[in-house]
């Protein structure tokens, strides 16, 4: 617990300071392009972060569970070698993957998005970017080691870059494409700097980038990347997906709004990942108290959560007319019900984390599907019905049903001594690679 709350304290410094500067260059472009202006950069935004979402892998989480040694706690250097040959290989995959996504959605996109025709080719170039600029691999490898702060100071580039963007913005081109040129660039040079800090704490061989392999050698590493793949994926189709389809069903203006209310309700959903991210190490490491960390981490998400619905509810309504200005106000209460759906997602996240810890990614990725999939299909009723409010309440009705099925998940599965002994089939944990 000593060393969760270690590497949680880095991750919240690194999200504290994230969120700060991020209200910086929320407030300029809200303010600077108006409601259905700013609606276009969400737009533009959320398709990019979709599309890189669905094609690219969660290479961390397959690091940090086979990079780790599997008899002793710490770092094995030559599995660390191989996970991280393989996540680079992947990620070249959904490179190659995204940017035949990113043409196809653009080409298409006037039949369902709400965004101008002189906008397509930055909309292009910016999906193009962001898939280019996928830096979970170097986050992995910085996790491994446990080198939280140096993976928190490079990620600091990104506010910094587009607060500074959002001034030169607003300053030289006010305009949605000056924003979005803000945008692209934090995306690359935090990636840049993820990749320098990473390479000194473990320097990637080449030799090593394969797709072929470990698959050919061990069992249950697609299943693996697969199942954390589509996890994953449920994310983006919960957060992004659900923005392009406000825009979609309401038009810009709408999806701007959502959008402010997202980022200041749903700031939880940030922290859920936190947790996350600073708890997964620990539950593959530390095994026989995996269950003990993540229901104390559970614990203190609950009392986290209530308090921070609380705040929103007294000071939500003057933080947006200070932050985007008195014309998005009215998004207050869908704001309020994003702040609940976010400390759900808060409470969930331990729980997430101990089905993926113990092989079942697969169990958690059911458990999530479903919710997603009945709130897309509810979305256009539910925005006829109260607007932006009714897209709050079908995000908030999908986290409430996925943190319920992780829970009865987790009661189901009484052997939780899978997160140290393969099942029956060692299908669901991957095997240590033979002593020489």
């Amino acid at each position: 617990m000593k060393r969760v709350f270690a590497n949680m304290g880095w991750l919240l410094g690194g999200r504290g300071f994230n969120a700060v500067l991020s209200l910086v260059y929320l407030a300029i472009a809200a303010r600077t392009l108006g409601t259905e202006g700013f609606g276009y950069m969400a737009l533009i935004i959320a398709l990019g972060q979709a599309i890189t979402g669905f094609s690219s892998f969660q290479t961390w989480q397959f690091i940090v569970r086979w990079g780790a040694d599997p008899e002793n706690p710490g770092v094995d250097i030559e599995r660390a070698r191989e996970a991280t040959g393989f996540a680079v290989a992947l990620d070249l995959l959904s490179m190659v993957i995204g940017t035949a996504a990113s043409a196809l959605l653009v080409v298409t996109s006037p039949l369902w998005l709400d965004v101008p025709p002189d906008l397509m080719w930055l909309t292009f170039w910016y999906c193009v970017i962001s898939v280019l600029t996928i830096r979970t691999t170097p986050t992995g490898m910085l996790r491994l080691h446990d080198e939280y702060g140096r993976a928190t100071w490079a990620e600091a580039v990104q506010p910094i870059i587009r607060a500074g963007g959002a001034a030169l913005a607003w300053w030289l081109m006010p305009t949605v494409t000056g924003f979005i040129l803000a945008f692209a660039a934090s995306e690359v040079g935090t990636a840049l700097a993820l990749w320098f800090v990473a390479v000194r704490v473990q320097p990637v061989s080449l030799a090593s980038v394969s797709l072929k392999a470990i698959p050919a050698r061990y069992g249950g590493v697609w299943r693996f990347v697969v199942s954390t793949n589509l996890l994953s994926s449920l994310a983006v189709a919960g957060k992004q997906v659900m923005i392009l389809l406000v825009g979609t069903f309401g038009g810009a203006s709408l999806a701007g709004g959502f959008r402010i209310a997202n980022q200041l309700g749903v700031a939880l959903i940030a922290l859920a990942q936190t947790i996350s991210k600073a708890i997964l190490p620990e539950l593959v490491q530390s095994r026989d108290g995996a269950v003990e960390i993540a229901r104390r981490m559970a614990n203190i998400a609950a009392i986290a959560g209530t308090a921070a619905v609380v705040t929103a509810i007294l000071f939500g309504r003057p933080g947006l007319a200070l932050i985007a200005g008195e014309k998005f106000t009215g998004f207050y209460w869908a704001m309020i019900i994003l702040s609940i759906a976010g400390a759900v997602e808060l409470v969930g996240a331990s729980l997430e984390s101990l089905l993926i810890s113990a092989g079942k990614a697969h169990v958690a990725f059911l458990a999530r599907l479903f919710p997603t999939i009945l709130a897309l299909l509810m979305l256009e009723m539910a925005i006829d019905w109260k607007g932006a409010q009714g897209a709050g309440f079908a995000v908030l009705g999908s986290s409430l049903l996925a943190v319920v099925g992780f829970y009865v998940a987790i009661v189901n599965l009484r052997q939780f001594r899978l997160v140290v002994e393969p099942d029956a089939e060692g299908a669901d944990t991957l095997p240590a690679p033979p002593k020489n």
